[in-house]
């Protein structure tokens, strides 16, 4: 069996080089109690979202710079809320989209993963919640860790999965004394093997507290990076996602649009007829908005037509005269597409599209129409080349993904 002293003393190296070279991953690691496990149920690494258990053979069989990605891994999954961000999707596929999600912020950070790390480089770039629909329900692979925030009794969607990395009916045991590392940690005695037993998993109550203690060490680990310059532009964006506030995007694109409504109150002179007295009364006055939606292929068919759906309710309560148009690098040639204020606003049935991004035909057309929009929506995944100034009208970009947008107002889609 290896040596414990060994192995702690070699996480210990592993974390504080993280602290000094990457505070940001460094601030979460060391946010996790080290806890030596059992081998005969963790076979590398894991997480409850309160301890980071290893086994320690598996620790030292990596490089320092492959035990500094185990340590990062594990913390990033509880800094990213994964444990509670399920659901009632599939646990696999979860665990899954989760790794997918996480690796390539890693080695974007310049870390090397070991052996069987999960990696596919069209998921750069994008959340669980967005690999998640993407990977096959009979999607064999393993995630690399365990994760055991569920309790695997009460997860009726993998009753007929098979038996992922060991911790599937082990955590009806019960939890042992844990402790960071260099304590004295499990007894050898409570496991013919030596280490700790697996952790029983979160309760409700537990997994709220954890959500909101997580998020905190995400701001305040970012926070530290930043004033040390060394927050990497790929941990930035992400960190910029999760804590932006997690409004309904409905809600969003409601409140902007209404916001631009010119209803007003006029105090113009009354007639004769209506007496002397010079009261307020409302107003209005129609709006013009320019609806442009990305078809480059990042946006499905159904998302473009939940969209529509949304604006089309919303204009009806605005008077607001829509012109639609459709982009990637170019202008659909069919369009653009005018309805108004009474008319119902629908998706024409041939967008085209397919090819590459850019934002510039987009903004070109719209500052030539005869009457500048009131506001512009772009419906997009931001990933393409934006005008170098902010025209004159108001923009609201509805983002699917995690790029940013140079200028104007971004609301998050997911």
């Amino acid at each position: 069996m290896a040596s414990s002293d060994k192995t702690e003393r070699k996480l210990a190296a592993a974390r504080t080089q993280l602290i000094l070279d990457k505070p940001f991953l460094g601030a979460l690691v060391l946010r996790l109690p080290m806890i030596q496990a059992s081998p005969d149920w963790c076979r590398t690494t894991a997480t409850d979202a309160r301890s980071f258990y290893y086994n320690a053979e598996y620790i030292d069989s990596l490089s320092m710079s492959q035990t500094q990605f185990m340590l990062a891994h594990e913390a990033l999954h509880c800094a990213l809320s994964h444990f509670a961000r399920r659901q009632n999707r599939n646990r696999h596929r979860w665990d899954l989209a989760c790794d997918f999600a996480i690796n390539p912020l890693l080695l974007a950070d310049g870390l090397s993963p070991p052996a069987d790390t999960l990696y596919l480089s069209q998921y750069e770039d994008m959340t669980a919640e967005e690999i998640y629909p993407l990977i096959d329900e009979d999607d064999e692979q393993e995630p690399l860790d365990q994760h055991l925030y569920d309790n695997s009794e009460k997860d009726d969607s993998q009753s007929n999965k098979p038996d992922h990395g060991g911790d599937q009916g082990v955590r009806k045991q019960p939890q042992q004394e844990q402790q960071p590392l260099g304590g004295s940690g499990a007894k050898e005695s409570e496991n013919s093997m030596g280490g700790a037993q697996p952790p029983p998993a979160l309760s409700n109550h537990e997994r709220e507290e954890l959500r909101i203690k997580w998020q905190q060490r995400l701001a305040g680990a970012a926070q530290q990076a930043l004033q040390a310059g060394k927050l990497g532009e790929g941990m930035a964006r992400l960190v910029d996602h999760l804590l932006q506030p997690q409004l309904p995007w409905r809600a969003l694109l409601a409140r902007y649009m209404t916001a631009v409504a010119r209803d007003d109150f006029s105090f113009a002179r009354p007639s004769r007829r209506e007496g002397s007295a010079i009261l307020p009364s409302l107003r209005s006055a129609e709006i013009n908005i320019a609806v442009v939606i990305d078809t480059s292929g990042s946006i499905s068919d159904a998302e473009m037509k939940e969209f529509v759906s949304e604006v089309n309710a919303i204009k009806g309560q605005l008077r607001a005269a829509i012109v639609l148009h459709a982009c990637d690098e170019t202008l659909c040639e069919k369009g653009p597409w005018r309805f108004a204020a009474w008319e119902e606003l629908s998706l024409p049935d041939s967008l085209g599209g397919g090819a590459g991004t850019s934002f510039l035909p987009a903004f070109q057309w719209a500052e030539s129409l005869e009457r500048r929009p009131d506001l512009l929506v772009y419906f997009t995944d931001a990933d393409g080349e934006f005008p170098p100034v902010e025209p004159s009208f108001p923009v609201l970009w509805l983002v699917k993904g995690r790029k940013a947008a140079p200028w104007g107002m971004r609301v998050q889609l997911n």
